[in-house]
C-alpha cells in the first residue's frame, strides 16, 4: 500500500471514497484542500483505485474513510500515522461508535460539552 498526497485529478475518486463512508464534505473546500496538499490517500499502486482518504484542515482531521471491503486492514491507521508525521498536533471530532479506533491510534478522548460527540487530541 502506498500513501501520498492526492492530486487535483483525483477529486472525484476522493469524493467517491468519502461518499461510500457516508461522510459529507464540501467539494469546493475539498478541492482547495487537495491543492494545498492536505488530503492524503492510500492505494495499492499509483494507477490503482483509492482505498482510503484522510482530509486535514490545519491540525484537524476533517474526515477519514476507507472503502468498505478494505476496512480492518490498517489503512486508516496508516493514514493517521502519515498525518501525524506531518503535524505535531492532530485533533478529530467523532461519534462514540468510532472511539476505539481513535484510541488505538493514540488520541486522548474527551466529551464535547453540550453534544453527544467526542473530541480526540494526539500530540507527537
Amino acid at each position: 500500500m502506498k500513501l501520498r498526497a492526492a492530486n487535483p485529478a483525483e477529486l472525484a475518486a476522493v469524493c467517491n471514497v468519502l461518499d461510500g463512508a457516508l461522510l459529507a464534505v464540501d467539494t469546493g473546500g475539498l478541492a482547495r484542500s487537495i491543492d494545498a496538499g492536505d488530503v492524503l490517500v492510500a492505494a495499492d499502486s499509483p494507477e490503482g483505485p483509492l482505498l482510503g482518504v484522510l482530509v486535514l484542515e490545519g491540525t484537524e482531521i476533517r474526515a477519514v474513510a476507507v472503502r468498505r471491503r478494505r476496512r480492518g486492514q490498517g489503512i486508516a491507521t496508516a493514514l493517521v500515522a502519515a498525518a501525524a508525521a506531518e503535524r505535531e498536533l492532530l485533533v478529530a471530532e467523532f461519534d462514540e461508535r468510532v472511539r476505539p479506533f481513535w484510541e488505538s491510534v493514540g488520541f486522548c478522548i474527551e466529551a464535547l460539552e453540550g453534544t453527544t460527540r467526542l473530541r480526540g487530541v494526539r500530540r507527537t
